[in-house]
C-alpha cells in the first residue's frame, strides 16, 4: 500500500473512532506504531484485526499476496513491544508470531470471517505470517 493510502485510512480511523469505509467497511482495524528494524523511526500502519477469545488480537502479514513480507513484519519481529490503536484506545501491546498448528487454527478462521486472505495466500508461494498482539498490562 502507498503511504498516501496508507496516511488518508489513519486519518479517517481517528477521525471515526476507528472506523474506515471503502475497502475497510466494516471490517475491525487497528494502527499499530511499529519501529523501524534499522532506522529505529517510528512508523504506522493500517490493518484489519482479527479479535481472539483469550483477548488478543491477530493481525496478518498478507501484503496483499506479494512474494515478500511487508516492511511492519520485519519491524514487529525485531522490536515487538509497541503501541496500537483499537477503536478511540491507545494502549501497549506484544507481538508474537504463531506458528504450526495453532496458526492453521487461526489461519481457517481468519479465512472464513475474510475470504480476502485466502485469495492473498493462494497470490503467493510464501506461508503469510500470524501476528499475535497480547496487551501488555
Amino acid at each position: 500500500m502507498n503511504e498516501d493510502f496508507n496516511s488518508q485510512i489513519i486519518e479517517e480511523f481517528r477521525a471515526n473512532e476507528g472506523r474506515v469505509g471503502g475497502p475497510f467497511e466494516g471490517a475491525p482495524m487497528i494502527l499499530i506504531h511499529h519501529r523501524g528494524a534499522k532506522s529505529g523511526t517510528e512508523r504506522v500502519a493500517p490493518l484489519v484485526y482479527f479479535p481472539q477469545d483469550d483477548g488478543s488480537l491477530v493481525i496478518i502479514a498478507s501484503k496483499g499476496g506479494a512474494p515478500t513480507n511487508p516492511d511492519w513484519y520485519h519491524n514487529v519481529k525485531a522490536h515487538p513491544v509497541f503501541d496500537v490503536e483499537v477503536g478511540t484506545e491507545t494502549f501497549p501491546v506484544t507481538a508474537e508470531e504463531v506458528v504450526g498448528e495453532e496458526r492453521e487454527t487461526i489461519w481457517e478462521k481468519v479465512v472464513a470471517a475474510s475470504p480476502g486472505f485466502g485469495e492473498y495466500q493462494r497470490k503467493t508461494t510464501r506461508t503469510i505470517p500470524v501476528i499475535r498482539l497480547t496487551r501488555n498490562g
